[in-house]
């Protein structure tokens, strides 16, 4: 091996030693330390990352519970109160307690309501169908069907039922993290206040003519999930 190639190989191993040497020490003087109160809130939130809190994660939402002066505008909808209360308890703040939600389809308009008028042969999406045209009934306001709802739920808190034509919410397994809601291209589905025994009070409905010589199911009882 020749002399030049020894003093070039020992040149750039100084110099890639000098470097490493260098960006550690940077490291060590700007790095920022984090509040170890994050990991512990990270660690009682449901890890669900649904983005249902209004942050793209649980770590992001551990965060801003770190910075913030107080929880009364933050909330895990999947936790609920109980994750709340251990949130509080980390910082030592007041904990908020709000009533759980779950959510509501509003449409009654199932096949026993609705009578097929046309067939939809196009890709079996809501969100392209409702782009398209009204549906395969006469209903321009009603469910489409295609289950868009159904695949955003990340909690099997929405079954298919093909015998009703329309989805259907179970609602000892929603969780109220609302991604149904941005599903919905027709604006169908809200979060509700849970009422005891999954009891529903809300018109099951969401035409807007609002004209019963139009619609004779307006004010009918929806069906029973």
């Amino acid at each position: 091996m020749s002399i030049t190639i020894i003093y070039t190989i020992a040149t750039l191993s100084i110099i890639g030693t000098s470097a490493a040497i260098i960006l550690y020490f940077a490291a060590q003087k700007f790095k920022v330390k984090e509040d170890p109160r994050i990991d512990e809130i990270e660690e009682v939130l449901p890890g669900a990352n649904c983005g249902a809190c209004g942050f793209a994660g649980c770590r992001a939402f551990a965060e801003a519970a770190v910075k913030a002066p107080d929880l009364s505008e933050l909330y895990c909808p999947v936790g609920g109160n109980e994750a709340m209360d251990k949130i509080a308890s980390i910082l030592g703040l007041e904990s908020v307690k709000k009533d759980p939600r779950v959510a509501f389809i509003r449409c009654n308009g199932t096949s026993e309501h609705r009578t097929r008028t046309s067939h939809y042969d196009g890709i079996k999406t809501c969100a392209i169908a409702a782009s398209l045209y009204k549906g395969e009934t006469d209903c321009q306001w009603g469910c489409l069907g295609y289950g868009d709802c159904y695949e955003a739920c990340d909690f099997d808190a929405i079954e298919m039922r093909p015998e009703l034509g329309i989805p259907a919410i179970i609602d000892d397994k929603c969780v109220a993290c609302g991604a149904c809601v941005d599903a919905c291209p027709r604006d169908l589905i809200e979060l509700r206040k849970k009422y005891p025994k999954n009891r529903k009070v809300v018109i099951a409905c969401r035409n807007k003519d609002i004209l019963l010589h139009i619609c004779h199911n307006l004010c009918k009882l929806p069906y029973r999930h």
